[in-house]
């Protein structure tokens, strides 16, 4: 069972509709859709890619979705037609395999495109279609993160953290299995490229994800606060910046929301402020007034430190993960080589110490990311791998070769 609604029609079908011939049989499939984050502008350049083909997903917020997105024919699970479910859907993460293998593409589907970061790469698809998976990550909550999921998501609930715990090998061995059936891997990061190999035992190749590194300013002076942008959950480690602002006695601006919040409030001396979730414009102003921004986690590729140097704004970051990638140390930001608040206040107290970073410099570091580059890079490995059906394909905007890691 699934529903189908796009700008043109908003009606509910029991299955999927049949391909227009201008379709060409191509397939967009993501996990969810709750907010515009990475994932999403992902799936939304592949909807430039593919401006007709439909999506599959569990569940969407239509509130918080561009119309270049709900202009696609979009086919949700059943829990999109239940509120009360579709708000809890992280609940029902033990039974995420048996609502993904319930959702099945048309018959006519030739090729498919998933967007994935849980399990919809075990989507059903015929037999005769080429799969390939935009791997932002193996589930996170599967591979070496489990119990900073039970802390961010159960909230205390004995019988989710149970229900979870008895699921966790049967999840496991589920993504594993579909993990073989994709025939191939995109990763987002040499981070996530190293866990694909890991996890599945499969090879992959790296194009990072889209940064619109266009709109923001890098000329602008720069203020005495020192700015995180985050989901206020566990991992992502906010309580390190956070104490060690505490500790210097910084400035320090909080833009996110989450489950630590209360918690990391409690903690935080008077010069830190909590702004809560902001809009795109209060952030942009934010990352382009910032001392430096301040990102203690570890991410599999990480837009929010790209952002910051397309805003002109150094990064002092955990020296792990996609980070790694992206900031150049000594030019466009500094690294601290251990998660604890005496390594990150030895780093800021060394950067406060440095000459001026230059905003220059940071935004010429992550230029050359953004969107159309992302575009041109997914279009030439298609070509390159299935010269058969894609040689000739209609491109929407036709991009020249690269090289891809």
């Amino acid at each position: 069972m699934s529903f189908s609604r796009s700008a043109h029609d908003s009606t509910q079908t029991g299955t999927p509709t049949p391909f227009a011939a201008k379709d060409h049989g191509i397939a967009l499939a993501h996990h969810w859709m709750e907010f515009f984050r990475g994932g999403e502008a992902v799936l939304d350049e592949f909807g430039r890619i593919f401006p007709t083909a439909p999506i599959f997903i569990l569940v969407f917020n239509e509130k918080n979705l561009p119309p270049s997105l709900l202009d696609h024919p979009i086919h949700a699970s059943v829990l999109q037609r239940w509120p009360w479910v579709k708000a809890r859907f992280r609940n029902l993460l033990p039974f995420f395999p048996e609502l993904v293998r319930s959702m099945r593409l048309p018959k006519e589907t030739r090729f498919v495109l998933t967007s994935d970061a849980s399990m919809m790469k075990g989507i059903s698809i015929p037999k005769q279609a080429i799969h390939v998976c935009y791997c932002h990550s193996p589930p996170r909550y599967l591979w070496g993160l489990e119990d900073s999921y039970l802390e961010s998501s159960s909230h205390g609930n004995r019988l989710g953290r149970w229900l979870f715990s008895a699921a966790l090998p049967r999840l496991r061995r589920f993504d594993r299995r579909v993990a073989q059936r994709v025939d191939r891997f995109i990763a987002n990061s040499r981070c996530v490229q190293a866990r694909i190999r890991r996890h599945y035992g499969r090879e992959s190749v790296v194009i990072h994800p889209p940064v619109n590194v266009e709109r923001f300013d890098p000329t602008r002076p720069r203020e005495d606060f020192y700015l995180v942008v985050s989901a206020l959950v566990p991992y992502k480690r906010v309580d390190l910046a956070v104490a060690a602002c505490t500790q210097l006695r910084r400035r320090l601006i909080v833009i996110g929301a989450g489950p630590e919040e209360a918690d990391l409030k409690r903690r935080a001396a008077p010069n830190v402020t909590f702004l809560g979730w902001q809009s795109d414009r209060v952030v942009q102003d934010h990352f382009e007034r910032c001392r430096a921004l301040l990102f203690p986690g570890i991410e599999d590729f990480g837009i929010t430190p790209c952002e910051a140097q397309a805003a002109g704004a150094p990064v002092i970051a955990f020296a792990e993960g996609g980070a790694t990638e992206t900031v150049k140390s000594g030019v466009t930001g500094l690294f601290f080589e251990a998660q604890t608040v005496d390594s990150m206040v030895k780093v800021m107290k060394r950067f406060e110490s440095m000459p001026t970073f230059s905003p220059l410099a940071c935004r010429a570091n992550v230029d050359h990311l953004g969107a159309a580059r992302f575009r041109q890079e997914v279009q030439a490995y298609l070509e390159t791998e299935y010269p058969g059906f894609f040689a000739d394909y209609p491109w929407p905007s036709r991009g020249s070769g690269v090289a891809l890691t």
